[in-house]
């Protein structure tokens, strides 16, 4: 597995390959210049995945095309980005599926509790036909969807063990805030509670809530596991991280460069998704090295009641969307 790492760091931007820092896409000189904006800090996997994006990208179309990765939410929240890419202001933005629901509100469909029982289901959906709807809805947002990272399947991380259902009656959980995690949880049992993320470490040592959920490796990087000493491998939800290109800038790309640019684009992104397993390998190991303990729970148990939830609620989604869902869940 390659590693790529920041070889230049000026004005608060990490740059691959010596790319200069630019303010936004720029047909000047011999090449376009094109900014990607990031929530995640430089520590993160993502970050590495964004800076070979940037190396593959700038490879196959002989340096024409280079990418600035601005990370740790230096231009705003994911929400944020993603409005100024629609607006022109940004050339690439980054966020969670969960985000271009705000736009695309059939994309909800993939916020759902157990949607996939493996990254191959969730992999073959983004790659195939799920990918291809999203991308021509994004169309009418003025967005070119270019490809996807992830943080994948997230945990629960708790204060006390977690080793059945029945240990989520009453527990105080912070969750995505969308329809679907609420009322997963509170199928489970517990009592979800919204909350910024930047204030779950406090408002796990102060006792407002009991635990939080994400991907394990973000247990080891935001010092959850201080307070958080549980780790349940529940693997509830799949998280996307979408990219999303503005019309404004896929229109400086021109016609003989794009088919190279995706394809740079994706070479990145599936690197991405190697290093995010590896970090949470790591994570684990260093976890359980601090005394972290971690409990498996019976996922068809969970996957039955998150069931018992959609038919009490009476969802229902777009039929084209599920076809798609149902297509890739026989693929995975």
């Amino acid at each position: 597995m390659k590693k790529y790492m920041p070889v230049a760091v000026a004005g608060g931007l990490s740059l691959a390959l010596g790319l200069t820092a630019c303010g936004g896409s720029s047909g000047g000189g011999d090449g376009i210049q094109l900014r990607m904006a990031l929530a995640d800090n430089e520590q993160s996997n993502y970050y590495q995945g964004a800076l070979a994006i940037a190396e593959e990208v700038a490879e196959r179309t002989d340096g024409r095309i280079e990418i600035t990765v601005v990370a740790g939410g230096s231009l705003g929240d994911e929400r944020a980005t993603v409005e100024m890419a629609m607006n022109g202001d940004l050339d690439i933005a980054t966020g969670a599926n969960s985000v271009f629901t705000n736009w695309i509100p059939e994309m909800s469909i993939l916020d759902q509790a157990y949607l996939w029982e493996n990254a191959d289901q969730a992999h073959a959906a983004v790659d195939g036909e799920v990918g291809d709807l999203i991308e021509e809805a994004a169309l009418e947002q003025n967005l070119h969807v270019v490809g996807y990272m992830e943080s994948g399947f997230r945990n629960v991380f708790s204060t006390r063990p977690i080793e059945s259902i029945d240990d989520f009656a009453g527990l105080k959980i912070r969750t995505m805030q969308n329809e679907y995690q609420l009322a997963a949880f509170e199928g489970f049992g517990a009592v979800p509670v919204g909350l910024p993320s930047g204030e779950q470490f406090t408002a796990l040592q102060q006792g407002t809530i009991d635990a939080v959920e994400n991907a394990t490796s973000n247990a080891l990087a935001n010092s959850y596991y201080e307070v958080a000493p549980h780790i349940t491998n529940t693997e509830h939800t799949f998280v996307y991280i979408v990219m999303a290109l503005s019309d404004d800038a896929w229109n400086k790309i021109p016609e003989e460069l794009r088919e190279p640019f995706l394809e740079g684009m994706q070479a990145g992104y599936e690197q991405q998704r190697e290093f995010l397993v590896q970090a949470n390998d790591e994570a684990e190991a260093e976890l359980q090295d601090e005394g972290v303990e971690f409990y498996d729970i019976d996922q068809e148990e969970m996957r039955a009641a998150w069931e018992d939830t959609v038919d009490g609620h009476g969802w229902s989604f777009d039929p084209e969307w599920q076809d798609a869902v149902d297509t890739a869940r026989e693929q995975g």
